[in-house]
């Protein structure tokens, strides 16, 4: 039996009636009843163990029950539970690639750069040795780039009543530039941004990108901060990749994918984790190999 033809008998065996609102909300309510049935099982089987025999089977029947409602729902909301299906699998996928060995799917190799055709003044470097220095100060701790050689940026604080260590949170723009081969605000530190062609230098590497930028930084932060700066995590919530995808919807990173956000999550907060503790060191990109690493401070 297909989605579509259980979706259809569902509907056929319907006794809500034509209230609009009683023919939502008995179905709604249905699901959260035969959820709770559902987690009952559950708890009799925890209880119990392996000598609550009909275990198997009342789950099977609970989740029956919770489809019949999934599938009446979707009918009076004039959806197709196959297409709803196969969408949910799409963003699955997105998030969790099937392919491992493919790294195009987690690292923007040279082809996919989005400067690749622009002069080479004009495109984010492919390889970065970024030196993080601070300098201590009558009341904030100051912090400042050395990039070839030559300090760039502005030296940052934490612009915070406690020190949080948001001042290395340029860790996640130079990221966001090796691993996305996006970041409006590295164009902008280091003079690169896509002049030639105004519409793009005005879009794309504009004040807006550069904004959103900083805002999805100071988002990721937040999240953070709730997660021990993610020393712990493998995976990031969904809900704030959906944010960060949503935030940069408007720009050229648009393309990139949920799995290519985690990723560089995970991997800015590494080096960002081992910054604060050492009070600096060297953040080490290199955009051909997807390597984002730390050294420690030499100087």
């Amino acid at each position: 039996m297909t989605f579509r033809e259980f979706q259809s008998e569902a509907l056929r065996t319907d006794r809500t009636g034509k209230d609009d609102v009683k023919s939502l909300m008995i179905p709604l309510l249905g699901l959260a009843g035969e959820t709770g049935s559902l987690l009952s099982e559950y708890k009799k089987w925890l209880r119990e163990g392996n000598a609550y025999l009909p275990f198997s089977d009342q789950v099977s029947e609970e989740i029956g029950d919770i489809l019949w409602y999934l599938a009446n729902l979707a009918s009076k909301l004039n959806l197709d539970l196959g297409e709803v299906a196969a969408e949910n699998l799409a963003k699955i996928e997105e998030r969790w690639p099937k392919s491992t060995t493919d790294q195009s799917s987690l690292f923007p190799k040279l082809p996919a750069r989005y400067d690749a055709a622009f002069p080479t003044n004009e495109q984010l470097p492919l390889a970065m040795r970024v030196d993080f220095i601070e300098e201590p100060g009558t009341s904030d701790t100051k912090l400042i780039l050395r990039y070839n050689g030559a300090v760039i940026g502005d030296p940052l604080t934490d612009n915070s009543h406690i020190s949080d260590g948001y001042r290395y949170h340029d860790v996640f723009h130079l990221s966001c530039g090796i691993l996305l081969g996006w970041s409006p605000v590295l164009r902008r530190i280091l003079n690169c941004k896509r002049k030639s062609v105004p519409r793009i230098d005005k879009v794309e590497d504009g004040a807006r990108a550069l904004v959103t930028e900083e805002g999805v930084s100071a988002v990721v932060f937040g999240h953070a901060r709730d997660y021990s700066m993610f020393a712990q995590s493998t995976a990031i919530d969904y809900e704030l990749l959906r944010t960060v995808k949503g935030m940069t919807r408007p720009f050229e990173v648009q393309s990139r994918s949920l799995a290519d956000w985690q990723n560089v999550i995970l991997s800015s907060f590494r080096v960002w984790r081992e910054m604060v503790m050492h009070r600096g060191g060297t953040f080490v990109g290199d955009a051909n190999t997807g390597e984002l690493r730390f050294e420690a401070p030499t100087w």
